[in-house]
C-alpha cells in the first residue's frame, strides 16, 4: 500500500480551508495536489472531525486484526480435521 503525503489531521485541514472560500484549482495548487485527489478525499473524509477520522482508522485497523485471528483459527480448524480424518482412516492418502 503506498503511503500518502499528507496524515489525515492535513487532509481534514485542507477540506476545511476549502469550506472557507478558495476555489478549488487554487487549493490543489497550493498543496501541490490534484483535483481528483481533492475529490476523493472529499467523498472518503467530506464532513468529518479529526476525532472521527481517528476511530475510524482504529476501527479498520481492529477488524483487520481481527479478519487476520479468524483466518489463522480457520487454517489450524482445516489442519486438526484433516489430521484427525487421516488418524481414523477415513481420510484420503496422498
Amino acid at each position: 500500500m503506498k503511503r500518502t503525503r499528507f496524515s489525515d489531521e492535513q487532509i481534514i485541514g485542507i477540506l476545511a480551508e476549502h469550506s472557507a472560500g478558495p476555489k478549488c484549482a487554487d487549493l490543489c495548487r497550493k498543496h501541490g495536489m490534484s483535483e481528483g485527489t481533492f475529490y476523493d478525499w472529499k467523498a472518503k473524509f467530506g464532513g468529518m472531525a479529526v476525532s472521527e477520522v481517528k476511530r475510524l482508522k482504529a476501527l479498520k485497523d481492529e477488524n483487520a486484526k481481527l479478519k487476520k485471528l479468524l483466518a489463522e483459527q480457520m487454517l489450524d480448524s482445516a489442519a486438526m480435521k484433516e489430521a484427525l480424518l487421516r488418524k481414523s482412516g477415513w481420510g484420503f492418502i496422498s
